[in-house]
């Protein structure tokens, strides 16, 4: 999630502008991944129903590395087509202070909340034999980290993607890209993207991997250079508890700069249709894979 420039370019730029150039190199992971992947898909919660993570994930290069959690997530299904989603996060920065990356990477590490991010994912085309179902997933970073400690970007910043899914049997495919927009001095909009392939093993396991590549975030993020990596995670359901998940991936680069990515977090899911009785234990939604976001 956010993470963004480091404290000790802040305390000395107005003395040395080159050494600020340097340092600024170690800051900022400028987007959010579909639990536990890196892209997204284009498929709301059902309408009444919510969903409930609670994670902590890494990405960083080898000036620095950037960890969220412990992170709270909550979506929404508040209408047909229409979820509402927040991810309250508390995060770090932590220079690797390696003299082979020096001016850059150097200073000390903190810790706190950093920004909180906003969003709504809408369903415009529903899955169908052919088709695949299409969706967009806007989000909003607000600036409510601290910028002066490197916890936070110190503007609104935006994620404008275009996601794609569809099913065919065991297995799910899921692809986009987007844009992420950054008004904030020494950084920079960039795109990014990538597909998804995912099998499912009977009801308890769901393996998958991804391709996900962005470009040059800027010089205040550790990502100054584009990226394409390869992650490889799934979800674990839980036998007794058919709305309780465990989530984990892994990645690592394969091309530009290089850079590693990991996601660990427990999901709860639960609701109920309007006008159905409950019965003991009823109300939880299938696996994410089975949601359609239509009613």
């Amino acid at each position: 999630m956010a993470l963004a420039t480091s404290l000790v370019a802040r305390r000395i730029g107005g003395k040395c502008p080159l050494l600020t150039f340097f340092l600024l190199l170690t800051a900022l992971k400028l987007w959010a991944q579909g639990p536990p992947y890196q892209i997204d898909d284009p498929v709301p919660v059902d309408y009444g129903h919510y969903e409930f993570y609670i994670f902590g994930s890494t990405d960083g290069t080898p000036a620095e590395y950037d960890s969220t959690g412990p992170a709270f997530e909550f979506n929404w299904g508040a209408l047909p087509r229409l979820q509402l989603h927040i991810i309250a996060p508390w995060g770090s920065i932590n220079p690797t202070n390696n003299p082979i990356y020096a001016p850059g990477g150097i200073g000390p590490s903190a810790f706190g909340y950093t920004d909180t991010e906003l969003g709504a994912k809408i369903a415009f085309i529903k899955e169908s034999k052919y088709i695949p179902q299409i969706g967009s997933f806007t989000m909003f970073e607000l600036p409510t980290g601290s910028y002066s400690k490197g916890l936070g970007v110190g503007k609104v910043w935006y994620k404008l993607p275009l996601w794609a899914q569809k099913n065919i049997g065991h297995w799910l495919l899921d692809g986009g890209a987007g844009e992420t927009i950054v008004p904030q001095t020494q950084y920079r909009n960039f795109p990014y993207g990538g597909f998804l392939l995912k099998y499912a093993f009977g009801e308890r396991l769901e393996l998958g991997g991804e391709i996900f590549a962005h470009g040059r975030e800027g010089l205040a993020a550790p990502q100054t250079q584009a990226a394409t990596m390869i992650d490889l995670g799934g979800y674990y359901h839980f036998k007794n508890h058919p709305g309780e998940q465990f989530l984990f991936c892994y990645g690592h680069s394969v091309a530009g700069q290089t850079e590693n990515y990991a996601y660990v977090g427990m999901y709860w899911t639960w609701g109920r249709d309007k006008g159905k009785k409950p019965d003991a234990g009823a109300g939880w939604l299938p696996r994410p894979m089975d949601r359609t976001g239509f009613q």
